[in-house]
């Protein structure tokens, strides 16, 4: 139960999960469509209904359903720097799910990270935030999964090297990386903000993105949340440590909770995983969690510099004729949208000027965006997004490295220049 997770070009993203291709579900007030669902008792379908909605807390549906798929099912591939990884089907099917699973059983896998036979889960499936998930939204999350329809579907083998493919390796790996611990309230922090805490790093395991990782695949623990490239995705998570990238100190609690519900707000809009992440969990999550994790955001301890990241650097006369002829470009191919004072026409076309997401050391997002294009996600309150178009056909390298260094270093706006080289590199990066 992991999803993957978010980010944005024209506005901080600010929550999401690990890396891994999500897929979208058919709408409706149940993750499953179709289907004859036997009459419970009311107090059992009070605990399916909320368990259904904590498994779209923790966007669950993001890695166990292929796009087009069954619901659940698994077998989406996840690719790693050791190999492929394919997501187990969660169904209650009794081969091939979790059918003959108990409540232990279910406990077990996301607090301790073990399946129903004891051997030890990989932590693509974030089992470290949902160790502080409780018992009590455990069993209840389990109680929605027995619900749906169950689907007999086998789990498709792991594709990993030699020696990752060797699960009792994983014991160094959890010495290392793994604190097992339900969430503990501050008792100095409200009763919102620690809602928002539980919600931010348990269900929503957004650190897993947003926190570096290092060779071993573990989390760089000294910069919890200090953002990071997600491996083989190219998608760079923002720092949520710093206000000069995704830090939300400056920002108005309306403005976030306008963007994480809705994926939009007068301050920009998300696009790429995190607008998935908005449209599979976020969107529909109530208004006073959304809130409480606003609240909670708002108040991570900013660190002022975010890592570092690497990238191709040019010379500053390069530097100075990119930005003269991404002049041109901007004028010819994006101010119509964006204005030409780069105020855009929020939340429609989002603001460039001044915005952190623009200026991050990393231009990953920024590159893709005018590569690629995106919409920003569909939702109840957004339902007729507006689009940022490709231009990957009809610019050059130069071209699209010229038009993202003037954006980053206009208006105000203190970012550097961009390598051509850069964005040859992610033109062949994957879309999603």
């Amino acid at each position: 139960m992991k999803r993957k997770s978010l980010f944005a070009l024209s506005a901080v993203v600010v929550i999401t999960a690990a890396a891994a291709a999500a897929a979208l579900w058919s709408g409706g007030d149940t993750f499953h469509s179709g289907g004859a669902v036997a009459a419970v008792p009311a107090d059992q379908t009070e605990l399916i209904k909320r368990g259904e909605y904590l498994a779209r807390a923790g966007d669950c549906i993001a890695c166990h359903t292929v796009r087009g798929g069954k619901t659940f099912a698994g077998g989406l591939p996840m690719l790693t720097p050791f190999g492929t990884l394919y997501t187990p089907n969660i169904t209650p099917d009794d081969q091939y799910g979790i059918g003959k699973w108990t409540s232990e059983d279910f406990y077990r896998s996301i607090h301790l990270g073990r399946s129903k036979d004891g051997s030890l889960l990989y932590p693509a499936m974030p089992f470290t935030a949902y160790t502080k998930v409780t018992r009590a939204d455990s069993d209840a999350m389990f109680a929605y999964m027995r619900s749906v329809p169950p689907v007999n579907v086998a789990s498709r083998p792991h594709e990993l090297r030699f020696p990752f493919n060797q699960r009792n390796m994983l014991i160094g790996w959890r010495v290392l990386f793994f604190s097992e611990g339900e969430f503990k309230p501050d008792p100095t922090k409200s009763v919102e903000w620690n809602r928002g805490a539980y919600l931010i790093e348990g269900l929503g395991h957004c650190s897993m993105c947003h926190t570096s990782i290092n060779p071993l695949g573990g989390p760089v623990s000294s910069a919890a949340f200090g953002g990071g490239l997600i491996p083989l995705q190219n998608w760079y998570a923002p720092s949520l440590t710093s206000n000069k990238e995704a830090g939300l100190g400056d920002w108005d609690i309306k403005d976030i909770n306008a963007l994480l519900k809705t994926g939009v707000s007068e301050r920009g809009a998300v696009f790429g995983p995190m607008a998935e992440v908005v449209h599979n969990s976020l969107q529909y999550m109530t208004d006073a969690d959304i809130n409480a994790m606003s609240t909670f955001l708002k108040s991570i301890p900013q660190k002022g510099e975010a890592p570092e990241t690497m990238q191709f650097e040019t010379s500053a006369q390069f530097g100075s004729e990119l930005l003269q002829q991404g002049k041109k470009i901007y004028t010819e191919n994006c101010a119509k949208c964006h204005a030409e004072n780069g105020l855009g026409k929020p939340p429609a076309y989002p603001p460039l000027a001044t915005n952190q997401s623009i200026q991050m050391q990393s231009a990953v997002n920024p590159i893709r965006m005018v590569l690629n294009g995106g919409y920003p996600p569909s939702t109840e309150g957004n339902p007729h997004p507006y689009g940022m178009p490709p231009f990957a056909q009809s610019l050059s390298d130069t071209e699209v490295a010229a038009v993202v260094t003037y954006i980053r270093m206009s208006w105000g706006n203190h970012g550097t220049p961009v390598s051509p080289q850069q964005v040859s590199n992610l033109r062949s990066a994957p879309l999603d």
